[in-house]
């Protein structure tokens, strides 16, 4: 039975990482062990093969058997999205297809991938993609990564697209999410997309978290966000507070590396990328580290701020 759409974009949802072996290969067990550890420390969903699961890295096969090796370790658990990132929209329009088949929840969709378009194209290639399934759809807001900003005057005329439903804000600016819950209303469920702004957006009224820095701590920022629901500021300052130094990583060039570097410190997965990405070394890697070894020493006491 599928979710209802208010269901499916609500909460914190890690943008998993795809975990490679030792050659460099997809490593399907590990992929699993890492979702299926997200799920049980209490994350309310998941993106598959965004940013910082290295999309544009892996070959169509690879998407696939990703979706459907997700699939089954959750097992209806939480929703599973997937990533829409091609070079051309016809090849978009064959992913969503195929991810529609395999029985996902539904998709975030980035603009096509290498060429910048101007908002007519940007509209164009966002409509072919959704006039291509069924599935629910989150449009991806990156101008700083993707070089093009989702206009206002743009969503407003996707507004006549039912299955687009969704807007992951990650520009640079907290005024936007209020600017787009001004133009748009309820029209679009909005999630915040940058983990050092995550705050801000939900107070602001965004419904949901796309986070980086969750498959390193999923359980502080779940707490975040939960105290955020029921209004709980100051509890949810503490722990923003503490997770900060952190946060700043996801909106780095180098997040990936990043992440996979902080998910490996916690033992929840490898550091491994593929190239043309290269894991960390010298000075960012040991800033990474020792961060990250400063956050665990000094974590957040959740059963005190949760009671």
């Amino acid at each position: 039975m599928a979710r209802d759409v208010q269901e499916i974009f609500k909460g914190v949802f890690p943008a998993v990482t795809t975990q490679f072996d030792e050659r460099g290969n997809v490593d399907l067990e590990a992929t699993r062990r890492v979702i299926d550890g997200l799920v049980r420390d209490g994350v309310h969903g998941l993106v598959l093969m965004g940013t910082v699961g290295e999309n544009n890295s892996l070959r169509t096969e690879e998407k696939v058997s990703l979706l459907e090796a997700a699939r089954k370790v959750v097992d209806g658990r939480v929703p599973i999205l997937s990533g829409v990132s091609e070079f051309t929209t016809e090849e978009a329009q064959d992913y969503v297809r195929a991810a529609e088949r395999i029985g996902i929840d539904g998709l975030m969709v980035l603009p096509a991938m290498v060429y910048v378009p101007d908002q007519s194209e940007l509209e164009q290639h966002f409509r072919l993609v959704a006039s291509a399934t069924s599935l629910p759809i989150m449009l991806y807001n990156n101008p700083a990564s993707y070089r093009v900003s989702i206009s206002l005057d743009t969503l407003a005329r996707l507004a006549d697209v039912d299955n687009i439903v969704c807007i992951k804000e990650s520009a640079e600016d907290t005024r936007r999410f209020t600017d787009l819950i001004n133009a748009c209303g309820e029209r679009f469920i909005v999630f915040a997309g940058l983990d050092d702004m995550a705050f801000e957006g939900l107070v602001l009224g965004a419904k949901g978290w796309v986070s980086g820095l969750t498959n390193a701590f999923p359980r502080e920022s779940v707490a975040l966000y939960d105290l955020l629901e029921r209004g709980e500021i100051e509890k949810a300052r503490e722990i923003y507070r503490w997770f900060m130094p952190l946060l700043h990583f996801d909106s780095k060039p180098k997040l990936v590396q990043y992440i996979k570097l902080a998910e490996q410190v916690m033992e929840r997965g490898s550091e491994r990328v593929r190239l043309p990405r290269m894991i960390l070394s010298g000075a960012e890697r040991q800033d990474l580290i020792t961060t990250v070894r400063k956050a665990e020493e000094i974590r957040p006491d959740l059963d005190r701020l949760s009671g």
